[in-house]
């Protein structure tokens, strides 16, 4: 914030983060309990601040979304170890080095998402993705095919894991709570994808279809690519038979194979309310 845009006539948190950084060191001013709070990293880090830290991670990425104009977007959730089929041989097991056409798949549809988003200004229906290699790279990178931005959410993690170079690099976010991460998928969410995954990928679907079923969320295009493989996976039909879901939870979502499939499903969809009650209860 410059000083012609600030609406008080006080001195800035800027300016005086800056001058404390030239305070002659003495026995008091070395003292930690010295420093600035918000200029004090081991402060921020307390057990006690955590509720401070989850309100910046929400705010943090709201503000900077809001900024960049960014009023809804369309989830891809899917596989971090799904490689381009020109690199598929380096895949570590037959079925993935198979999956390698989801790659494809979903830089095609990030693809033409995005031509269809710039169409009118680029505000909505923007690619966000978690970020990383894989899918997800897939997803950034089909949107840079097309000449448009896109979102990563990347996490903290124990080893190594750089964003994808695909992501637009102003709505590159980096988070420490999951839980936070989730919000922001979905806060704008007006579509998910999902694509072959494993372990995060089914937590990030399975939370998502939770939301809708529960009447917390309202009903947006769910669909999952690759129907031979999540039927493979998960039996939809005995949880549904078993009573642990309904027959109308099967209709949350649908299967496709392509991302022309997946386009023409979303421009066919009419807008429901958010359910009142549970079926099957």
């Amino acid at each position: 914030m410059n000083e012609d845009s600030r609406r008080h006539p006080f001195r800035d948190s800027h300016q005086d983060r800056e001058q404390s950084h030239h305070t002659p060191d003495t026995p008091q001013s070395l003292s930690p309990s010295y420093r600035l709070a918000f200029d004090d990293h081991d402060f921020m880090c307390r057990e006690e601040l955590r509720p401070v830290r989850l309100q910046l991670e929400l705010l943090k990425p709201e503000m900077m979304l809001d900024e960049q104009g960014i009023d809804s977007t369309v989830v891809m959730f899917g596989g971090a170890r799904i490689p381009e089929p020109a690199k598929k041989h380096t895949a570590r097991t037959k079925t993935l080095a198979d999956l390698s056409e989801f790659y494809d798949e979903a830089r095609e549809f990030a693809r033409i998402l995005t031509l269809k988003s710039m169409e009118t200004g680029g505000r909505d229906n923007v690619v966000v993705t978690g970020g990383g290699p894989g899918v997800m790279e897939a997803g950034n990178r089909g949107a840079a095919d097309a000449g448009g931005r896109s979102i990563g959410l990347n996490i903290v993690l124990p080893f190594e894991q750089a964003p994808n170079e695909y992501v637009t690099p102003e709505l590159c976010f980096n988070f420490h709570y999951f839980g936070i991460r989730k919000m922001h998928f979905l806060m704008r969410a007006s579509a998910i994808v999902v694509f072959p995954g494993g372990f995060g990928t089914l937590d990030e679907t399975f939370e998502a279809l939770t939301l809708i079923q529960t009447g917390r969320m309202e009903p947006v295009p769910f669909l999952l690519f690759g129907k031979a493989f999540w039927q493979k996976i998960i039996n939809w039909e005995a949880l549904a038979e078993a009573g642990t879901i309904s027959e109308q939870d099967l209709k949350l979502f649908q299967f496709v194979d392509t991302a022309a499939e997946a386009i023409e499903v979303m421009e066919g969809w009419e807008k429901t309310a958010k359910r009142k009650s549970v079926p099957g209860r």
